[in-house]
């Protein structure tokens, strides 16, 4: 079985080096490493790497521009590997929207649980990421990153003002759930759904601060009202609540219909928010 061959892209030397020692393993190899996207192009030549990681926070060209340039002239499974702050989270879902199929926070401490954590979920997301089938990657996977920058409207100075808030009650839930890969195909769902579609609730395996930026994108792309959830929220027709990251979120009933309960319990199989529990209590 051929190893999966990975290009490492980030600034940092240390990072570089971490990345590497964590990744070379019986099922991925490391085949090289590049400090800024310059760099990377070369290697990306010369290598063929089946698995991109990159940075966003670089010299001379930041990892979004660079991963927009990338999906144009040579799509591949890009991972971003993001900071846990809130530009990081805004960076990260703009990121997924041009094409990488997912991310990783950095360490947020240097203690043996988050490494462990960390290096756990990065061979994780390389090993699916390598998986993706070519087909995602496709000339209208480019022609949407080339349009990206020409969708704007003047809702990105004044959104409108028209409230797209439902009341009325589902009769019907329908239960979304998705991991590595998953934010795009989410956002295409949503997109094309009109605004009188049963209620959703959606888990997204994605840290805090990433869904409410997730959540805030993909409602201003779509017909329906979508939002991160807050514990209580009602399910109506026309809405689409998804799980705040760190938190389970469960499907409830009561004599005035759906609505959706927030969870601090432990992580499932290693997710939280988990879709088997979104799935079984629905």
């Amino acid at each position: 079985m051929n190893k999966i061959k990975v290009l490492v892209v980030d600034d940092s030397a240390v990072m570089r080096k971490s990345l590497t020692d964590i990744l070379n393993s019986s099922k991925i190899e490391v085949v090289g490493t590049a400090l800024d996207p310059y760099i990377a192009v070369n290697k990306i030549k010369q290598l063929s790497p089946d698995v991109l990681t990159l940075d966003i926070e670089m010299p001379r060209m930041d990892g979004l521009t660079f991963l927009r340039k990338l999906m144009i002239a040579n799509p591949m499974p890009v991972i971003m590997v993001s900071a846990f702050t809130e530009k990081g989270a805004l960076q990260t879902i703009q990121a997924l929207e041009y094409g990488a199929v997912d991310f990783i926070l950095k360490p947020r401490s240097d203690d043996a649980q988050e490494r462990e954590r960390f290096s756990t979920e990065l061979r994780e997301k390389v090993l699916a990421a390598a998986q993706i089938k070519s087909d995602r990657f496709t000339a209208k996977s480019r022609e949407k990153a080339i349009e990206i920058e020409e969708k704007f409207t003047a809702d990105v100075i004044l959104p409108k003002t028209i409230s797209k808030v439902r009341t009325t009650h589902s009769d019907v839930i329908i239960a979304l759930g998705a991991s590595t890969g998953g934010t795009e195909v989410i956002a295409q769902i949503l997109s094309n759904l009109h605004e009188n579609v049963p209620a959703i609730a959606i888990v997204q395996h994605m840290p805090e601060k990433f869904t409410e930026a997730f959540a805030n994108r993909v409602n201003n792309n779509s017909k329906l009202y979508v939002k991160e959830a807050s514990n209580g929220d009602r399910l109506y027709r026309g809405t689409a609540l998804i799980a705040p990251g760190n938190r389970h979120m469960l499907v409830r009933a009561d004599t005035n219909g759906y609505y959706v309960e927030i969870n601090d319990g432990p992580p499932v199989n290693r997710h939280k928010p988990s879709v088997d529990v979104l799935f079984r209590s629905v």
